[in-house]
């Protein structure tokens, strides 16, 4: 990672979200005596990053309407076509560990065995990371018929936000580094 971190400033940074829930697996790590993932040392340096990062945690990710497994292939498909080693890999490791979807790379090169929402999620991302002007109006009346007014803009966010943090991991050069695969419970944070 690009940028030093201390200990003193993660201990500081995460006073001011002690209660938010989106950084369950990073108190987990803290017990367990290991520094939180790369990306959250980073937004420990400014906490008030690290406060709004949390904000979208119950409204985004992993809260929100749409359900975990189109929120994963999302992020795990836009991660890759960005070469962000963190979150592709971050994420392949949560969605082993809460049991989501096995073989999720698989699944994204054949997404036919995969629900109509999920195929549907994927192949927006694709075309809103292709040229977000020329998203087809065919594709857009078909998100229509399966997501509600509502999921639609919380799924065109979560790619706008997904590849917002794959610039940002990408230009500090944070990796992922197993950090998810010492603990167990549901993804977040």
């Amino acid at each position: 990672m690009r940028v030093d971190v201390s200990r003193e400033q993660i201990k500081q940074a995460f006073a001011t979200v002690k209660d938010d829930p989106s950084f369950n697996e990073s108190r987990a790590l803290d017990a367990a005596g290991k520094l939180p993932a790369e990306m959250i040392q980073a937004l420990c340096l400014r906490p008030d990053i690290l406060r709004a990062f949390a904000g979208f945690g119950s409204s985004v990710y992993p809260g929100g309407l749409l359900e975990r497994s189109v929120k994963e292939l999302v992020i795990i498909e836009a991660s890759r076509r960005n070469g962000c080693q963190f979150c592709m890999q971050s994420h392949l490791s949560l969605v082993k560990m809460i049991g989501l979807i096995e073989a999720p790379l698989r699944v994204l090169d054949d997404l036919a065995t995969r629900s109509a929402r999920e195929r549907l999620a994927v192949e927006y991302t694709k075309a809103a990371m292709t040229d977000s002007n020329r998203i087809p109006d065919s594709m857009f009346s078909g998100l229509t018929l399966h997501f509600s007014p509502p999921e639609i803009v919380e799924l065109t966010f979560l790619i706008g936000y997904i590849n917002m943090l794959n610039l940002f991991n990408n230009s500090l050069q944070v990796r992922y580094n197993g950090d998810y695969e010492a603990i167990e419970g549901p993804g977040g944070g």
